[in-house]
């Protein structure tokens, strides 16, 4: 997808690195996290390897990437389809309100229209990220009824103490 402010496409391991940044100052921003650099890279070049796992999506303008997202798939039993997940959503300070996101957004959904199986669209936010919340209202998503939990591998490293 294009415009003339714009333009959105699939990423390449040339944009590993700016990827990788992204979620860093994205974990940091939304849930003060310090991402470990070299796991945060590895993982986003790992990604970007293995089209298994899922892609990402960067939006450029005038040269330099604006922001990005990534998109991983769940098989839902109950809908007989994939839910696309939409995660590591980051727009840099100074693109932000310009519709980047939008444009990520729309591109995810123009990508999933000729494949069937792509029932819906699913992510999190921090709780107390209402700016991102109304974003995404916006765009037609609603709020579940889940919450999330989690249990990690023991002696998983991610961040920095």
């Amino acid at each position: 997808m294009s415009n003339t402010a714009f333009t959105i496409r699939q990423a390449t391991a040339e944009d590993a690195e700016s990827i990788a940044e992204f979620n860093r100052l994205m974990a940091f921003e939304t849930e003060h996290k310090k991402l470990i650099p070299e796991v945060i890279l590895t993982g986003v070049k790992t990604m970007i390897a293995n089209p298994s796992h899922g892609f990402y999506l960067v939006a450029e303008k005038e040269g330099e990437i604006a922001g990005s997202l990534m998109i991983t798939t769940e098989w839902s039993d109950w809908r007989n389809g994939v839910v696309w997940w939409v995660q590591s959503v980051y727009v840099r300070d100074e693109y932000r309100r310009q519709g980047i996101y939008r444009g990520l957004y729309e591109e995810v959904k123009s990508l999933s229209s000729s494949d069937e199986s792509v029932c819906g669209y699913r992510l999190y936010v921090e709780k107390d990220n209402v700016k991102a919340q109304k974003t995404y209202e916006s765009l037609g998503m609603i709020e579940t009824d889940y919450l999330m939990y989690e249990e990690l591998r023991e002696g998983l490293r991610y961040c920095e103490d």
